[in-house]
């Protein structure tokens, strides 16, 4: 299996690289941010940008988003690009020492991911193709991980890795989009709303939601926040830009490996609630080459029962995304 994934992983490599890849990014997601260490507990991202030159005609999806081109609009784009992601997703129960974690509490799981984002952009809306492939369980080397960040930090081990998820492959298709609805007068503030659909073993569901920015250069920076839903990074300045933003998605969950288990045969899970809804707030800024962005992800329930209220604690984290051109 190891082998298998490694060679998985060098093909994909490779198709990566033969693209004219000009921006790089890496993007930390941690609960540390906010006090925590449980549930989505770590999640590394590093993503490469195909963008166009000046000389170049707009960029078209790559292979790995063409079972969904087919739901793109027939109509002229001013811009396109492709971003390619490879990360590895921690999750954990509340309590990491425990060997045997109680029937109520998160499953131990990790994922290791190959994501590739297509985003074409108009004058006032941008379109999102995503596809997810990915391995969940021992494979993906979770245990490994958590273990020698917490030797390094001096931090509590954890001891129920053996209860993980068992080794599966997982996939996801996304096709999400954002509209600029609303720009104030000046151009330093505007209001996106989006609308996304995914569907996979990983995950499906169907989201929506809005964005609130205020800043500088922001015409050219909305189709950033798109990149987000597929944890590719946070939203980004760009072009000496800069921008604090707010905003709230509600998302109806189908199924999602992490807390309903394997797919394919018995493993640990939790009862939960299918409405996701999630506060996110954020601050970016750009220089010529390079962008910084900082954001905090709550998780929020309109229900008050405690389980729910468990779980919004639990999905709580912080992301940082550093972006440079290459």
């Amino acid at each position: 299996m190891i082998k298998r994934s490694i060679l998985l992983s060098s093909l994909l490599w490779s198709t990566v690289a033969s693209a004219d890849t000009n921006w790089l990014s890496a993007t930390l997601d941690n609960d540390f941010f906010v006090n925590e260490d449980n549930g989505y507990t770590n999640g590394i991202f590093v993503s490469l940008y195909d963008l166009n030159s000046e000389d170049e005609t707009t960029h078209q999806p790559s292979f790995w988003v063409s079972p969904l081109t087919w739901s793109l609009p027939d109509r002229p784009v001013s811009n396109a690009f492709n971003a390619y992601s490879f990360g590895q997703t921690l999750m954990t129960p509340f309590n990491i020492e425990e060997k045997v974690p109680g029937p109520d509490t998160f499953p131990y799981s990790a994922l290791l991911s190959f994501t590739n984002t297509y985003i074409a952009i108009g004058s006032d809306h941008a379109d999102r193709l995503s596809t997810t492939l990915g391995v969940v369980g021992p494979i993906a080397m979770g245990k490994e991980s958590q273990k020698a960040v917490h030797r390094v930090v001096d931090a509590k081990m954890p001891q129920g890795w053996d209860t993980q998820l068992e080794n599966e492959l997982v996939f996801e298709f996304s096709r999400g989009r954002t509209w600029r609805s609303w720009v104030s007068e000046n151009e330093n503030a505007d209001l996106l709303t989006g609308a996304n659909i995914s569907l996979g073993t990983l995950r499906s569901s169907v989201s929506t939601g809005f964005v609130v920015r205020y800043g500088r250069g922001l015409a050219s920076s909305f189709a950033t926040v798109l990149l987000s839903q597929s944890r590719t990074s946070n939203p980004i300045a760009v072009d000496q830009g800069w921008f604090v933003y707010a905003g709230v998605e509600m998302t109806m969950i189908g199924n999602q490996i992490f807390t309903d288990g394997n797919t394919f045969r018995d493993s640990r899970s939790i009862d939960y609630d299918h409405n996701y809804n999630v506060f996110t707030s954020g601050i970016t800024y750009a220089w010529e080459d390079m962008s910084l962005a900082f954001a905090i992800n709550a998780p929020f329930s309109l229900t008050e029962e405690s389980q729910n209220n468990d779980l919004d604690k639990f999905t709580r984290y912080g992301t940082l995304t550093l972006a440079w051109q290459i």
